[in-house]
């Protein structure tokens, strides 16, 4: 199936981006979804977790793990979806190595959950990427070929492992508009916690459906399908390559041809797979092994209400309640660990926006550095919070807090043992900061002459003098106050 369509100039802007995206998520169940194997197969030798039934062996009978279907709802509702009250399982039939029933179980006419979106904000403009379907599907297994040789081997393990497949809308139209997308879906998945959308190790993946049609044009043009992305970057980086290339062949006066593409991170193109299957060409009809399912309204009202506090409207209450830019709201909300951890170090009595800010400056930046994640840092909510309490009550200044902070780091030490066992209390005696004051303006009369004569900037010398007096330790606020007050600067 091909299209010609006109062509046109790329720097005219004549053609613009079509993007569906088919998101698969692996759920995080203790059991696969047909039978009773454990999921926890990772680092385990191959086809050690397999049984007759993920196996597909005659005579099996599949039963439906209810807690894979408790995950879906949780997750059409997150994503403001309805729930189907009649939904059915179907035999998606293909033949591969890594399927060894030569059939998927999927869900085709009748899926679990329909409607539904992501709202986007890029560049201040708010977009609602539409959600077409969410279904519930086993996985296959894992095929690894033998780059020196002929043979590929095929692990069984991940056979019959739950997943879920949100189809959006082609609304996307763009490669930052997609990226986006899958963020935000990404933190909803973790916030009603039923995946650990890993991507690199394939608990969220990712196929991109992609055309391109004239700007201004209803229609679709011929869509080419790329496979298993499985990072944000991959996914920007493959959108753009092949909007690029699809540009560039019709230009040349070819056609798109409908057809899944893999896409090649080494040398960063699309290339060919095989062509494009349709919905026919797979045969679906109803798994004979697997009733319907009727789901009750009164069952979908108490998923509704477990549901915790979502992404957005924790930002919006971040910024109502705490008083914080909405930059801010949108980095701590991005994960519910992290948001979880704001609210925990908040709650020390400490400034809300200061805490963001050591949050984002210096936590953040330490755990890039070290490659600490939010669970195996050393610096618990309540020990930040702790710190932040100190520098806004005068104890110690906000340089001497990060070197504080550095070693709270680095040992997991309180703020305020490491304060005393270092001596770094802030000195806030008026007193005993104005006598500092007037040892060193009495030391240097040609520097306060020069500072009352307009050179104001002769200040900071003396501001450091004194600060090399008290060894840091004096409160600077105090310090400016007094020499403010002494000097009429």
């Amino acid at each position: 199936m091909s299209e010609r369509l006109p062509t046109g100039s790329e720097e005219d802007g004549c053609f613009e981006p079509v993007i569906g995206l088919e998101v698969h998520v692996q759920l995080n169940t203790n059991t696969k979804i047909f039978c009773g194997c454990s999921t926890g197969y990772a680092y385990q030798p191959p086809n050690t977790f397999v049984c007759p039934v993920c196996l597909g062996l005659p005579g099996v009978l599949p039963v439906l793990n209810s807690a894979v279907l408790e995950k879906a709802v949780r997750t059409i509702l997150a994503v403001g979806g309805e729930v189907s009250a009649f939904s059915k399982f179907d035999r998606k039939n293909y033949f591969y190595p890594d399927l060894s029933k030569a059939y998927q179980i999927s869900q085709y006419d009748k899926p679990i959950g329909r409607g539904g979106g992501i709202d986007l904000v890029l560049d201040g403009v708010e977009k609602h990427i539409r959600i077409n379907r969410i279904h519930m599907e086993e996985d296959a297994g894992k095929l690894t070929h033998d780059t020196r040789g002929d043979s590929s081997c095929v692990d069984y393990n991940r056979a019959g492992v739950p997943l879920l497949e949100i189809v959006s809308e082609p609304d996307i139209r763009s490669s930052a508009e997609a990226k986006e997308y899958l963020i935000k879906l990404k933190a909803i998945l973790e916030y009603i916690e039923v995946s650990t959308c890993n991507m690199e190790e394939g608990t969220l993946r990712c196929d991109a459906n992609v055309s391109i049609r004239p700007r201004g044009r209803e229609a679709f043009g011929t869509r080419a399908e790329i496979k298993n992305l499985n990072s944000f970057k991959w996914v920007a980086r493959a959108l753009d390559h092949e909007i690029e290339r699809q540009i560039k062949l019709v230009q040349k006066g070819g056609e798109v041809v409908q057809e899944t593409r893999l896409w090649d991170e080494n040398k960063g193109v699309t290339r060919a797979m095989r062509s494009k299957e349709e919905a026919h060409d797979y045969r679906y009809f109803p798994d004979p092994d697997l009733p319907p399912i009727r789901f009750p309204v009164a069952l979908i009202e108490t998923s509704r209400r477990s549901l915790p506090e979502l992404p957005d409207a924790r930002r919006r209450r971040f910024v109502e309640c705490y008083g914080l830019p909405a930059y801010d709201a949108g980095v701590l909300t991005s994960s519910r660990e992290l948001a979880e951890y704001f609210e925990a170090a908040v709650a020390e009595q400490s400034s809300a926006k200061t805490i963001s800010n050591w949050i984002m400056t210096e936590l953040l930046g330490r755990m890039n550095e070290s490659g600490e994640t939010l669970a195996t840092q050393r610096v618990p909510p309540a020990n930040l919070g702790s710190l932040v309490a100190l520098i806004e009550s005068g104890v110690i200044s906000g340089k001497m807090a990060k070197d504080v902070f550095n070693e709270m780091f680095e040992k997991g030490l309180q703020a305020k043992d490491i304060v005393k066992a270092r001596g770094l209390e802030q000195i806030s005696d008026d007193s005993f900061i104005e006598s500092v004051v007037d040892r060193i303006l009495e030391a240097y009369p040609n520097v306060v002459s020069e500072v009352k004569s307009g050179k104001t900037q002769a200040k900071g010398f003396l501001v450091g003098q004194i600060m090399k007096e008290t060894k840091g330790k004096a409160n600077p606020n105090i310090v400016n106050q007094i020499l403010q007050t002494k000097l009429g600067v």
